[in-house]
């Protein structure tokens, strides 16, 4: 369950001696692709790939804070952060923001104006297979959860899903985040449960513990990834399928998947679409020989220690 902390008592405007804006946080994990089996294109889809993937959500963390707005006021979008990538643009559109869609999704279908101020805070790497958003359209499909408290929908989470589902294939899934069985594009999710026996057969193959991101300061377009999957299809033995194309556009993500295998990963393989490429480890001192191997041979660019599964924080106050 995504806990949900609540203040008892309501804040007051000093000013207006008003009730102060009610504000929702989201803490939004990253996600990586334990398996990513990818079959033929579907018209139905948009030409997208049918997908039979394992997500896992890793514990790097995009905040997105929504605060209600006075009546008619409107949206407003405001981005933070050391990585904001080609959001950082000035030729972004702001408009194309997955939080903005979603925010316009969640208003269209409670009958609701989007009189909302947002602000996402990135620690997600942009474009890097992670879920942090791809080029110029950014994060989160975590809006959905927020604008369900902030407007006490009570939304169960399969139509918070729907909605997600218009966003991304992989969008879904990080509403709940922990493992998960993905297939369609991506987008159809069945939970795998704290404690039953999926969760124990993946953790006890070292899905789990301490983790390693290499992330980039380049980008991959996803179309593209796809679009060479299609030319040089799977790896020979890859559990992504999509490792082999990711690696020929962009070669350091190999040398890196390498490095952290020879210094004793237990599993150490691109993140999705790619460039990151995620290495769990079975201890401190394998880990510390694998971020020395990364440093020392220059193959990647920014290391971040997390943990994995790990699950979307919300908290509500005023």
């Amino acid at each position: 369950m995504i806990p949900v902390a609540v203040r008892q008592r309501p804040a007051y405007d000093d000013q207006l001696d008003e009730p102060a804006a009610l504000t929702v946080r989201v803490d939004c994990p990253a996600k990586t692709n334990l398996t990513l089996e990818v079959g033929p294109t579907h018209d139905e889809w948009g030409g997208r790939h049918e997908l039979d993937t394992i997500y896992c959500a890793i514990g790097v963390y995009d905040t997105i804070t929504a605060t209600a707005k006075h009546p008619g006021a409107g949206f407003s979008l405001e981005l933070e952060g050391a990585h904001l990538g080609d959001l950082a643009s000035s030729s972004s559109d702001m408009r194309r923001n997955h939080a903005v869609l979603a925010l316009f999704a969640m208003a269209q279908a409670a009958g609701r104006d989007s009189d909302v101020a947002l602000t996402i805070t990135k620690r997600i790497p942009v474009g890097a297979g992670l879920g942090g958003g791809p080029v110029a359209a950014g994060p989160h499909p975590h809006l959905g959860s927020a604008v369900n408290q902030l407007w006490e929908l009570h939304w169960p989470m399969e139509r918070l899903r729907t909605i997600a589902a218009t966003l991304g294939a992989d969008m879904p899934f990080c509403l709940s985040g922990g493992f998960a069985h993905g297939t369609g594009f991506g987008e159809r999710i069945e939970v795998i449960d704290a404690g039953s026996a999926a969760e124990r057969n993946l953790i006890g193959q070292g899905y789990a513990g301490e983790v390693l991101v290499g992330a980039y300061q380049s980008q991959l377009s996803t179309p593209e990834v796809y679009h060479t999957f299609d030319a040089v299809g799977p790896g020979n033995d890859d559990r992504n399928h999509l490792q082999a194309a990711a690696i020929s556009l962009h070669p350091r993500s190999g040398q890196a998947i390498d490095a952290a295998v020879n210094a004793g990963a237990r599993h150490a393989f691109v993140s999705g679409s790619g460039p990151s490429v995620v290495a769990f480890v079975p201890d401190s001192t394998t880990a510390q020989r694998i971020i020395d191997a990364w440093r020392n041979g220059g193959m990647v660019d920014r290391i971040i220690k997390a943990s994995a599964p790990a699950h979307p924080i919300i908290g509500v106050s005023q």
